[in-house]
C-alpha cells in the first residue's frame, strides 16, 4: 500500500494526542500525495515535525483517516492483526465463561478496527464492512478470525454504501467466505435460552447481541409479571421473560415479519407463559393500550435509533420524552419501566434528563434503580462510541393505575 504523509490544523492535532480515531477531511491541511482505500497515512506532529499516529486513509468517507496507533509506529501485517484481535478475544472471556455463544469479537474503533464489526453465532462469524479501507487487508484479517474464534464458517455482510462501492468486486453481502452454510438462519444460545439470526438478510449481522444484559436482567424480574416489549424487534426481551417464568407478555412491534420471529424465538425455548403480539406502530400502540386500560408490571421501551445524525437530535428527544409519558401510563403501581436509547448522538446525560424530566411531568412518582451501558463485548475506548443507555424506574402511585 502507498505511505501519505499528513498534517493537521491544530485542533484535529489536539484529538489526535487524546487518543481519538477520527481524523476529517476538514482537518488535513498538507498530504503529499493523494490516497487510495486503505494506503497507510503517517500524521506528523505540523511544529516539531515528530510522529503522531498511523491510519488507513479512506477516501469515501468526511472521517478521511480512521487511526490505528497512536504515538509509535505500526505495521499493518499478519501480527499486527494477531495482537489485535487476540487482545479482543481476551477481553470476552468472562462473557463466554457462561452459557452463551453468540457475542461480538471486534467492535470497530472499540477494538481497533475501525468500520469493521465481527459477530460470532455459534460456530458463524459475521463480519461486517462499513468502509473500503480493509479491502487490501482482508487475506490477511479473515483467516486470523476464523482461527481466534474456532468459528467453521464465515460471512461477509456489507453496509450499504459498502454493497453500492463493491457491486463489481469479488466480494459480496451475504456471501459465504469460509465453510459452508447449511441454512442462513442460524441458532445460538444467549445465557442458556435460544434464538435465531438471519445471517445473510437479518438485520446487522443478523440479530441485535448489544442489550443481552438487560434482556436477562428483564427475565430474572419477569416470574408472575405481566410483561409489555416495545420495539421488541426478534423479541429478545419477551422470550428472555418467557423463559423467565412471566405469566403474560405482549411483543410489540410494526413489523409483522420481525414478530414471526419473535414467536419463532420463543418457540425455541420451554415456558408456560402467554405470548401475545402487537403488529402497530409503538406510539399508536401505547396509546391504544392506555385506551384499553391495560396495565403491565414491566414495561420495556427498546427503540432504533432516533438520531442518526446531528441535525436528528432535537426531534429525538421529543421521542424520547413521548415514549417515557406514554410508557410510565401502563406501568402498575410499583411496577418497573426500562426506558433505552441506542443513539449514540444523543449522549448518555441528555436521555436519561429527558427521560426523568417527563416522568417528573406525569404525575407519577418514580425511583431510579439502576443505569446500565455496554456488556464487555461492546467496549468504549472513544466518546463517539458510546451510544447504549438504559434507566431501570420502579414506578409508584398517581395517575395510570
Amino acid at each position: 500500500m502507498n505511505r501519505i504523509a499528513i498534517k493537521l490544523k491544530p485542533a484535529a492535532e489536539r484529538m489526535v494526542k487524546k487518543g481519538h480515531p477520527w481524523i476529517f477531511e476538514g482537518g488535513i491541511t498538507k498530504q503529499s500525495t493523494q490516497g487510495a482505500p486503505g494506503d497507510i497515512a503517517i500524521i506528523y506532529e505540523s511544529k516539531k515535525n515528530k510522529l503522531l499516529a498511523v491510519g488507513l486513509y479512506d477516501p469515501d468517507s468526511p472521517i478521511r483517516i480512521k487511526v490505528l496507533s497512536h504515538h509509535k509506529p505500526a505495521t499493518i501485517n499478519e501480527d499486527w492483526f494477531q495482537q489485535k484481535i487476540t487482545e479482543a478475544f481476551a477481553i470476552r472471556q468472562p462473557l463466554l465463561q457462561t452459557n452463551t455463544n453468540s457475542y461480538r469479537l471486534i467492535n470497530g474503533e472499540n477494538d481497533g478496527l475501525p468500520g469493521l464489526i465481527a459477530d460470532i453465532y455459534a460456530t458463524v462469524v459475521v463480519v461486517k464492512l462499513y468502509s473500503r479501507i480493509w479491502l487490501p487487508y482482508l487475506e490477511l484479517l479473515l483467516p486470523i478470525l476464523m482461527e481466534i474464534s474456532s468459528a467453521k464458517t464465515m460471512i461477509l455482510r456489507l453496509s450499504r454504501a459498502m454493497n453500492e462501492l463493491l457491486k463489481d468486486s469479488k466480494w459480496s453481502n451475504g456471501m459465504t467466505v469460509f465453510g459452508h452454510l447449511e441454512n442462513e438462519v442460524v441458532l445460538f444460545e444467549e445465557h442458556g435460552i435460544k434464538f435465531s439470526a438471519n445471517v445473510v438478510h437479518g438485520h446487522k449481522t443478523g440479530y441485535f447481541l448489544d442489550h443481552r444484559p438487560n434482556r436477562k436482567k428483564i427475565g430474572e424480574l419477569a416470574k408472575g409479571k405481566k410483561v409489555l416489549d416495545v420495539f421488541s424487534y426478534a423479541g429478545g426481551f419477551s422470550v428472555h421473560a418467557l423463559v423467565g417464568g412471566t405469566t403474560e407478555v405482549t411483543s410489540l412491534d410494526i413489523s409483522a415479519p420481525a414478530l414471526e420471529i419473535a414467536k419463532q424465538n420463543a418457540d425455541l425455548n420451554s415456558f408456560k407463559g402467554t405470548h401475545k403480539t402487537m403488529v402497530i406502530d409503538a406510539f399508536e400502540g401505547l396509546g391504544e393500550l392506555h385506551k384499553q386500560q391495560q396495565r403491565f408490571d414491566v414495561v420495556v421501551i427498546d427503540p432504533p435509533s432516533f438520531a442518526k445524525r446531528d441535525t436528528e437530535v432535537e426531534k429525538a428527544k421529543v421521542s424520547y420524552q413521548r415514549l417515557a409519558v406514554l410508557g410510565v401510563k401502563l406501568v402498575k403501581k410499583g411496577g418497573l419501566l426500562l426506558l433505552a436509547s441506542c443513539s449514540s448522538r444523543v449522549d448518555a446525560d441528555t436521555f436519561f434528563e429527558v427521560s426523568e424530566h417527563a416522568l417528573s411531568q406525569s404525575g407519577r412518582s418514580f425511583q431510579l434503580l439502576e443505569k446500565t451501558f455496554h456488556d464487555i463485548d461492546h467496549p468504549i475506548t472513544f466518546p463517539e462510541g458510546a451510544y447504549l443507555k438504559s434507566g431501570y424506574y420502579k414506578i409508584g402511585n398517581g395517575m395510570g393505575v
